[in-house]
């Protein structure tokens, strides 16, 4: 009996891990699908996405009913309050990494996005690692040496090179969601922190907003991409991720992200029928086997 439900409770832990890595890889592909065909504008698509997500997580963290106590501190005033300083931080660099994937869309298609942006995030962990005085081995050296040869090779001059402006665009988010990260790994209560940090956005999303609906014109077509970028693969992508993360180690969580930039990938392909060129594989390759080598740690004898 204890074998079936470990077995039931492994198969679910790998369907919501599944479910979250394709919700990651969604924020790529609606992205590309709302900006690609100049749906929605860049500020318009990002203060959408905020305000629907800040509208679902609320809801997410309103109707639960397993930690009430903890959440009868969910209130606008609390949530709002201009003492809570790491509070803004971390609503800053949701915001900060939000924007400047937007505008880096407008110039990367979605595999290479993708790409950029989740081997910056994982680079700079590690970066803040060797700072902070982890010792790298000689294979975990080699790692990074391997991931940094394929950002180079990314952006040798070619026919296919990404726009620089965009490679930078998501350089920059990659960092934000990287400190971001960091930020909240300590969190007690992760939903609803994210609610919090989401909610903190709506003020400047508005303000977006208004810019967006002053200087251009959006669609519908391109209004439902960033409500389901926000309230479907942010909203409740991060909420399941959070749940993920209490049922697997950190290097799983760290491989498995490494699979977002191939989903996202295939959903370009099959979606905006983008092409995979042979300078992405190459480059895709040498920065996954990169970050695989400096994330899976050799197992400890007894």
């Amino acid at each position: 009996m204890r074998e079936k439900i470990q077995k039931s409770s492994y198969l679910l832990t790998v369907v919501m891990t599944c479910l979250t890595l394709i919700a990651f890889a969604a924020n790529s592909v609606l992205c590309r699908l709302a900006l690609g065909d100049s749906n929605i504008d860049p500020a318009g698509f990002t203060a959408i996405r905020m305000i629907s997500g800040a509208f679902m997580l609320a809801l997410i963290v309103l109707l639960s009913r397993k930690q009430r106590v903890a959440y009868q501190r969910f209130e606008l005033r609390s949530v709002m309050s201009l003492k809570n300083t790491q509070g803004w931080i971390s609503s800053a660099m949701l915001f900060g990494y939000a924007v400047f994937f937007s505008f880096a869309y407008v110039r990367l298609d979605t595999a290479s996005g993708a790409l950029i942006l989740f081997a910056t995030v994982q680079l700079f962990m590690i970066g803040v690692g060797i700072v902070k005085g982890q010792h790298l081995t000689s294979k975990e050296w080699l790692g990074v040496m391997l991931s940094f040869a394929g950002f180079v090779y990314l952006m040798l001059p070619s026919a296919t090179q990404p726009s620089l402006v965009g490679f930078l665009l998501m350089l920059i988010a990659g960092v934000f969601w990287a400190f971001y990260s960091l930020l909240g790994r300590y969190a007690q209560q992760p939903v609803m922190l994210t609610a919090e940090n989401f909610i903190r956005c709506i003020p400047i999303a508005l303000i977006c907003l208004w810019f967006s609906l002053f200087f251009y014109s959006l669609s519908w077509e391109g209004v439902w991409y960033a409500v389901a970028s926000g309230a479907v693969a942010s909203g409740l992508g991060y909420s399941l991720w959070y749940l993920v993360l209490t049922k697997i180690t950190i290097t799983q969580a760290a491989i498995s992200q490494l699979t977002v930039p191939l989903i996202a990938a295939l959903g370009g392909v099959i979606f905006i029928n983008e092409p995979v060129t042979t300078e992405l594989i190459i480059s895709a390759s040498l920065i996954l086997f990169g970050i695989f080598l400096v994330s899976v740690k050799p197992k400890q004898s007894d």
